[in-house]
């Protein structure tokens, strides 16, 4: 089954800074991905991986296309409901957590739960044995995650993001600042979030963890605009 169907996107950004000039990112951005299929973009530095990610996602507007999820196009709905595909079908794991002062990491963690109507109590108990599956150590549990290590904020930052069970995922270099065993750990999480049914699109600069989670690699250099002679 198709969760995500992404047609004909292109973006440009327009540097207003510059005298108006438009530079173009990536055009005619069409592919698909199936329940249960991790799909990961390839290609260099600045060919528009990252661009893709949030123009699917709906961070970044786009020039044309469309991105499809349950009918739906996330590209010209309104902002409800784009909010609402995001708490019900689409997730997002981040290289960066935005550390809320004075929240503890387990309460970052849980509070997707408890968004989505969990019991408070059940939700820290999930959002403890992920944090603990992913060796962040319990004493630092209770503190604010502002406080922690790049590598202990993105354990935080992945453990919100895999807690729920949206059918689709993004991933954006979520092992990026891990070390090698906690990077095998997120690999067998993706792996059961494909033998659940959810779908993923992410990138991995890691060409160990690229090879051992993608079903597909697309190469985003096949979607840079073309230049005019």
């Amino acid at each position: 089954m198709t969760a995500l169907q992404v047609r004909d996107l292109r973006k440009s950004f327009t540097m207003h800074l510059r005298g108006g000039v438009v530079l173009p990112v990536v055009e005619n951005v069409s592919f698909a991905i199936e329940a249960g299929e991790c799909v990961v973009l390839g290609g260099p530095s600045g060919a528009g991986k990252s661009s893709i990610l949030k123009m699917v996602y709906g961070n970044y507007g786009v020039d044309s296309g469309s991105v499809l999820i349950d009918g739906i196009n996330l590209v010209s709905a309104d902002p409800r409901t784009v909010l609402t595909l995001r708490r019900d079908a689409i997730g997002y794991v981040s290289q960066f957590l935005r550390a809320v002062p004075r929240v503890s990491a387990l309460d970052v963690v849980a509070e997707p739960l408890v968004i989505r109507g969990v019991d408070k109590a059940e939700a820290q108990a999930k959002a403890g044995e992920l944090l603990a599956r992913l060796n962040l150590p319990e004493r630092l549990w209770a503190l604010p995650p502002a406080t922690f290590s790049g590598g202990e904020q993105q354990r935080v930052n992945i453990a919100r993001g895999f807690i729920t069970h949206h059918p689709i995922l993004m991933l954006d270099e979520p092992t990026a600042s891990l070390d090698a065993a906690n990077r095998q750990v997120v690999v067998g999480m993706i792996a059961e979030k494909k033998a659940a049914g959810v779908a993923m699109l992410g990138i991995f600069h890691d060409e160990d963890v690229r090879t051992q989670v993608a079903d597909r690699i697309i190469d985003v250099t096949g979607f840079a605009p073309k230049v005019a002679a």
